[in-house]
């Protein structure tokens, strides 16, 4: 339902939460995530330009949230990257339908409402905080950030 670069955005505002308010580079936070480093600046880039993220060049520079974590939500990464459809009107252009969606359209509507509600209600911080899970977003259970080991052919 989501793409890759959805998943990876989010991955990546997870671990500058997890870190906040200190910054990171680009190759620290692809480490963490486990998200090819430049793929990642490129939606970094993006969500710097959507007001997201704040960037700063040089000697203790970095990329960190523009916002509190208790301030983003999972909806605000998701829209900044590929927002969600919501049809209010029917899709296929079918002069008969107009605003009275199909019983298909209408029940993919409520989905994604459903979808958008929740993303809309969840901060990073609350992910971060979850006391459902026992696992702690990319950390390996012991509160350390895991990176993978990549084998040389």
């Amino acid at each position: 339902m989501f793409s890759q670069t959805v998943e990876y955005a989010l991955r990546a505002v997870i671990h500058l939460a997890h870190e906040a308010p200190e910054a990171r580079t680009t190759a620290q936070i692809a480490e963490a995530t486990r998200v090819p480093k430049d793929y990642l600046s490129k939606i970094l880039q993006g969500l710097a330009k959507k007001g997201l993220l704040q960037t700063q060049r040089g000697v203790g520079g970095g990329i960190s949230l523009s916002r509190p974590p208790e301030e983003v939500t999972i909806l605000d990464v998701v829209n900044a990257v590929e927002p969600i459809t919501r049809y209010f009107t029917c899709p296929l252009n079918l002069p008969n339908h107009g605003t009275n969606l199909c019983p298909l359209h209408r029940r993919m509507d409520a989905a994604m409402a459903a979808v958008e509600e929740a993303f809309r209600n969840t901060t990073l911080a609350e992910v971060l905080a979850d006391p459902s899970s026992t696992s702690v977003p990319l950390c390996d259970g012991t509160g350390t950030v895991q990176t993978l080991k990549v084998k040389s052919h």
